[in-house]
């Protein structure tokens, strides 16, 4: 028995590009940031990895999501192979999302694109956005 399975949080890094394939399937691919839990005292304080999701979960990255944006993304590993146009091999691990979840609301300088906890629930987005009178501290 074998496991391949990827939790992480992070912030986008660029909008994701939506795009739907001959067979009329959608898929957006992206990126995010994840801090390191050790921060070096040179190079990069964060890792970077690519993303790519299906169906309704593209559709709901490509609605809901954009650049700075903090998400959870669950899925697995996957390596690919290609070769580039001037003849050399390439390889890439990227992971596959089965589910990502926006973990912040959008600000209003990154396009309005809050999520109603209709469509939230619809598109397994994960828990509805709250609404504005909640107080979690209120009294009981």
């Amino acid at each position: 028995m074998s496991i391949n399975r990827v939790v992480l949080v992070g912030r986008l890094t660029r909008d994701p590009e939506v795009r739907e394939t001959t067979t009329g399937k959608k898929v957006a691919t992206f990126a995010i940031a994840v801090d390191k839990r050790i921060k070096p005292t040179d190079g990069p304080t964060a890792d970077f990895f690519n993303i790519t999701a299906w169906g309704v979960t593209a559709d709901y990255v490509g609605n809901y999501m954009s650049k700075g944006r903090l998400v959870a993304v669950d899925g697995r590993l996957q390596t690919r192979k290609y070769t580039t146009q001037d003849g050399q091999n390439r390889e890439v691990v990227e992971i596959v999302a089965d589910n990502v979840q926006g973990l912040d609301r959008a600000r209003d300088d990154q396009g309005g694109r809050a999520m109603s906890s209709e469509v939230s629930g619809r598109m397994g987005g994960g828990a509805p956005a709250p609404s504005d009178d909640y107080d979690p501290f209120a009294d009981e």
